[in-house]
């Protein structure tokens, strides 16, 4: 399969689309992704679940930020590994699709698990080569590939797929077109995995939280019964829903202790426990 790089115009069609590219682009040197990874060079763009051990927080002051940022990863890591849990009966000889790959890591935690073909989609330039140097790093490139094109149209082959699976990056597409595509993607019996975060329909809009959430990151945060809504019109029928939201809160009270705090930790916090902001896993099977 060819990995040339398209003309950014034909991938980055909206106004939008432009600025979330331009985004990740340009914070390139963000140190809440770069420094996590290089614990063992697996870099993530998501966040973490599960309690942490609180020991890192005591002992030598002089290394107590390295102890923070390695459980930090280590929980990212389990969220990642959550995910590929529920991906099911994956064998080496199938085919699977990370929409929104970021850095690349959990495609390679995917390789290395079921030892198949992946194909990573990012409209980040920079995301994609990195994570392309990634794997040819570690010697997998035959069989995880990143490309720079649109979750939207992947240009991909119909039914070619297996698994597919968005980890926090629906808050940046039309769900309706971004279903669409991954039905038309998948083959009959085939799943569909996202985690995401999303708003409480119930309180009427997004929380002042959740619009900090929105305005940091550039994204469009969904309510949660969007998600169910476009899921049915395309074909995909959740057979799991989990409420992550409890096991992701250790890891924003960690990361506000840390030196790779952003500020943002805050809003993340309080949107969590006000219940105006949830973190769902869904399981959907193309029927």
């Amino acid at each position: 399969m060819t990995t040339t790089t398209p003309d950014p115009t034909s991938v980055l069609r909206t106004a939008f689309q432009k600025s979330v590219a331009n985004y990740w682009n340009t914070n390139q040197e963000d140190p809440v992704n770069l420094w996590l990874g290089q614990i063992d060079d697996l870099y993530h763009h998501h966040y973490g679940l599960g309690e942490y051990d609180p020991s890192v927080l005591e002992g030598p002051e002089d290394t107590r930020d390295e102890r923070i940022i390695k459980e930090m990863h280590r929980l990212e890591t389990a969220q990642a590994d959550v995910l590929l849990d529920h991906l099911g009966d994956v064998r080496p000889e199938d085919k699977l699709l990370d929409a929104g790959s970021g850095r690349g890591g959990t495609s390679i935690m995917a390789n290395a698990r079921f030892g198949c073909e992946i194909d990573g989609i990012s409209i980040s330039e920079y995301q994609v080569g990195f994570a392309n140097d990634q794997a040819q790093k570690r010697g997998v490139a035959d069989k995880v590939r990143f490309h720079f094109r649109n979750m939207l149209d992947s240009q991909l082959a119909t039914g070619s797929r297996k698994a597919i699976w968005t980890n926090e990056t629906t808050m940046y597409v039309d769900l309706n077109q971004a279903f669409a595509e991954f039905s038309r993607l998948l083959e009959f019996g085939g799943r569909y995995v996202c985690i995401t975060g999303c708003y409480n329909d119930i309180t009427g809009g997004p929380s002042r939280a959740v619009s900090q959430i929105d305005q940091h990151y550039i994204c469009n945060i969904h309510p949660r019964s969007e998600y169910f809504r476009a899921l049915a019109a395309n074909g995909l029928a959740p057979i799991k829903v989990l409420d992550l939201t409890p096991d992701t809160i250790p890891y924003w009270e960690l990361r506000a202790k840390s030196s790779v705090a952003t500020g943002i930790e805050d809003p993340f916090l309080t949107a969590y426990k006000e219940g105006s902001f949830h973190y769902l896993l869904i399981v959907a099977d193309k029927i």
